[in-house]
């Protein structure tokens, strides 16, 4: 068990034996600030304190007396209005180094308590292309499936695609009147774009059109075969054009349904909103009301228009009991940009209530991870220069040639194939970590610049951190040397210890990106521990010193380079042995 793990673990048993009726899951241990107060920080007494009208430091002496920490720390101090702050053995932090290189852990534990999550991310739409706004949602989703799963709980996946609606009585229109087959073999997307903007354009100066469009609509609406033909064919190649995408930036869904597949769910699912009394009628159309909820309370949501039509929410209510019945989740995440914060607010809150009118509820955790937009260097929504949104596949082609050109003049030796498989895993990194680095809830300026650099806080910086330590073990072995683990980690050196403690940290920046969505944590812990790696390389010989210390080192190297790699992976990121 890790040491933060160990410590928090009689924390908290400390804490029950002065507080049985303390919910001691809130009793945590976590990295300190500041390494000069020591290792692990709590603060959690000050509140159990605070709830019970207790002097917090006090209790904290309390607390102390009863804990005995001693197989695992030097000292514990008390500092503050009640903080704890732990000082670990260095006999603690090389048993847990060992262990890792024994490969008996990664400085992470799969949890105890595995949960179901359904995470819904990415979500384009049927017969348009991928644009760069997919990018964030894609990628954070992605993250997120990730992290959950390295540490243990069950994740699915799930493409909303949009694939129902009003655009597909234009698109049939187009495709019947306007097809350019030979467009639509070479670019699927393309092509129906181009048919929607036309007849799209048309609808508005002419009503004939718009009505030829509304009706096409209704006959794909009540079943009519051909026009469920080629509605279907349009799914299939927009799921083409999709996947290649995916395929490139190595994101797998488990299942990919799309608006369409609840079609025949939600007549039923409003009737049931209203025999629990959970929707009702206003103004001929059906709604759920908040009263009780101070900031819904005049935003009531629409689950069925006057006309006795269907929308949004509709679909996305439906979608819910569906996840619930398939996976029983605990955890069901949407991950989209916030643009959408009020819709979710209104879905969730219509959504308990619904459940909590069944006989036996079943409330599983709502999250929302809405995210920012990706500005322009102007400041302005990212654009190309004449305007148009960018599409993504277009962006990944000019990452990865942008970063063919940077590999090809600091490595003109390698031949092209190997140049081009180095631009492509850092071009695409590159694209990754600079939208998952800010805080999601921000905007951030798009800097090709920046973003492709071999310093700062990049990819580029971290996969570069990765390669030098492979080429450290490819020097060690070309000079024939004992590269064997040794018998125990030699920490002596202000730097190696340094960057051992921060590989210790790697399970708590993993379960804060699953426990709180921010993918942020976890690139700017890998940032600081190649930071610790580079200050450790330039001040600690390893290669050169003596054998006990050598060995020792190159442990502490490797498992440096296996965090790096396993942290990158959670981020979406490929390295390479050499750049």
């Amino acid at each position: 068990m890790l040491p933060h793990k160990q410590i928090e673990l009689k924390l908290q048993a400390a804490v029950r034996v002065l507080l049985p009726d303390a919910d001691t899951a809130a009793v945590l241990v976590r990295p300190c600030p500041d390494p000069k107060f020591g290792d692990y920080q709590s603060n959690a007494l000050m509140p159990l304190a605070k709830a019970r009208r207790m002097n917090p430091r006090l209790l904290a002496e309390n607390v102390l007396a009863k804990l005995d920490v001693s197989d695992v720390c030097e000292r514990v101090d008390i500092a503050g209005a009640g903080f704890l702050n732990f000082h670990l053995k260095d006999s603690s932090l090389a048993q847990t180094l060992d262990a890792a290189a024994r490969g008996e852990h990664l400085f992470f534990e799969k949890t105890a308590a595995p949960k179901t999550a359904v995470i819904d991310f990415s979500s384009p739409n049927v017969a348009k292309p991928m644009h760069v706004g997919h990018i964030r949602s894609t990628i954070l989703g992605d993250c997120l499936a990730r992290a959950l799963r390295l540490l243990g709980h069950r994740v699915v996946t799930d493409n909303h695609i949009g694939d129902w609606g009003t655009q597909f009585g234009m698109l049939l229109v187009g495709w019947k009147r306007e097809l350019n087959s030979t467009a639509l073999d070479t670019d699927a997307i393309g092509e129906m774009e181009r048919l929607y903007k036309k007849i799209s354009a048309e609808s508005r100066e002419n009503p004939a059109t718009l009505e030829a469009a509304r009706q096409e609509l209704v006959k794909l609406q009540n079943g009519d075969p051909e026009n469920l033909k080629i509605w279907r064919k349009m799914i299939e190649l927009s799921k083409k054009q999709f996947d290649a995408i995916y395929s490139r930036l190595g994101v797998k869904f488990d299942c990919t349904l799309g608006e369409s597949f609840y079609n025949d769910r939600l007549k039923s699912s409003v009737d049931e909103l209203l025999a629990r009394g959970i929707a009702r009628e206003s103004e001929g159309a059906i709604a759920v009301f908040f009263d009780e909820i101070p900031q819904l309370k005049d935003k009531p949501a629409l689950v069925r228009k006057s006309d006795g039509g269907f929308n949004y929410a509709t679909t996305d209510l439906a979608t819910l009991a569906y996840r619930m019945e398939k996976w029983q989740p605990a955890e069901i995440i949407y991950v989209t940009d916030g643009r959408q914060q009020l819709h979710f607010q209104q879905i969730f809150a219509a959504f308990q209530k619904w459940q909590s009118a069944k006989p036996q509820p079943a409330i599983p955790r709502l999250a929302h991870v809405w995210f920012g937009s990706i500005l322009g260097e102007d400041g302005k929504p990212f654009k190309t220069r004449s305007g148009e949104t960018v599409k993504l596949a277009d962006l990944l082609d000019e990452a990865e040639e942008r970063a063919f050109r940077i590999v090809s003049e600091k490595n003109s030796g390698f031949l092209e194939p190997q140049r081009r498989e180095i631009a492509r895993v850092v071009g695409l990194g590159a694209v990754k970590y600079a939208d998952l680095l800010p805080n999601r809830q921000s905007d951030y300026v798009f800097s090709w610049d920046k973003m492709l650099a071999l310093t700062g806080n990049t990819a580029p910086y971290l996969q570069y951190a990765y390669a030098r330590i492979r080429s450290i073990f490819r020097k060690a072995q070309n000079e024939s040397a004992n590269s064997q683990p040794p018998a125990a980690l030699t920490l002596s050196a202000t730097e190696e210890i340094a960057l051992a403690k921060h590989l210790l940290g790697f399970g708590l920046a993993l379960e804060a990106v699953a426990g709180e969505f921010r993918p942020n944590f976890l690139c700017n812990y890998l940032f600081e521990l190649a930071g610790k790696f580079t200050a450790f390389y330039e001040n600690c010989p390893v290669l050169k010193a003596d054998e006990v210390i050598r060995a020792s080192r190159l442990v502490l190297c490797d498992l440096t380079a296996q965090v790096l790699k396993q942290g990158l992976d959670v981020l979406g990121i490929e390295v390479v042995e050499q750049m």
